[in-house]
């Protein structure tokens, strides 16, 4: 498995499981793990929402998308992942079934690590098995902040103060005041807990305000004072 895996080593050493391991190290916990390697055509489904998942899941190639369902029925995108994308990190460890769908948006290579063999490490005791196990804890926190953001951006009265607060987040994280976000416009509306079409209105409202300028999920912002005082509005 791990020759098989060789020419993705530079992806996996990209994701903030693998952050900081030698190829030497991939090649002991890998062989350790005997993750699985899958193929996934355009459209087809990776996780299914409603279902248990006891792997980790690094995607390789292509891109995945990962969808909510609403009580109308329809499919909210939430946030797309790209290769060194990480999901079922939190989800694997807990007895949670899964919240969301992940769907391969383009023909897709993930691999998946059982969750199992990170928390039991072999005999033998690699130091890199300890590294593995900080770097998952490391990634459980980022996320648990990330959920922690929200809840900071969800008890703003304002729509314009969320998106404010949001943009200048996604700004400060870029290092630019030019940058593109994850989501979709509907992802963002469900992020945000508003509808679309408020989103959109308040949006245009901002360009033509001069705070910034907007293209799908591209975003310049053009007035950050401005945006810093209305998250306080």
């Amino acid at each position: 498995m791990p020759a098989t895996l060789t020419p993705y080593y530079p992806i996996l050493q990209a994701t903030t499981l693998f952050q900081g391991f030698s190829n030497e190290e991939l090649d002991q916990v890998l062989a350790c793990f005997a993750p699985c390697l899958r193929r996934f055509s355009k459209g087809e489904l990776v996780l299914l929402s409603g279902f248990e998942t006891r792997d980790v899941g690094l995607v390789l190639e292509g891109w995945v998308e990962a969808l909510k369902n609403t009580p109308d029925g329809t499919s909210v995108s939430i946030t797309r992942m790209d290769p060194g994308g990480v999901f079922g990190d939190v989800l694997s460890g807990s007895s949670v079934k899964s919240p969301v769908t992940i769907a391969a948006r383009s023909d897709c290579v993930i691999l998946f690590v059982p969750y199992a063999k990170i928390l039991h490490p072999c005999a033998k005791m690699h130091a890199s098995h300890s590294r593995l196990m900080q770097n998952l804890v490391t990634t459980i926190s980022d996320k648990y902040f990330a959920l922690n953001r929200r809840v900071d951006l969800l008890i703003l009265k304002s729509l314009r103060a969320k998106l404010c607060a949001y943009l200048l987040d996604e700004a400060h994280r870029a290092g630019a005041d030019t940058f593109t976000i994850s989501l979709s416009r509907a992802g963002l509306a469900e992020y945000l807990n508003c509808e679309r079409s408020a989103l959109s209105r308040e949006l245009s409202r901002m360009q033509a305000e001069g705070l910034l300028e907007t293209y799908k999920s591209s975003f310049k912002l053009l007035n950050v004072p401005a945006m810093r005082a209305a998250c306080h509005r």
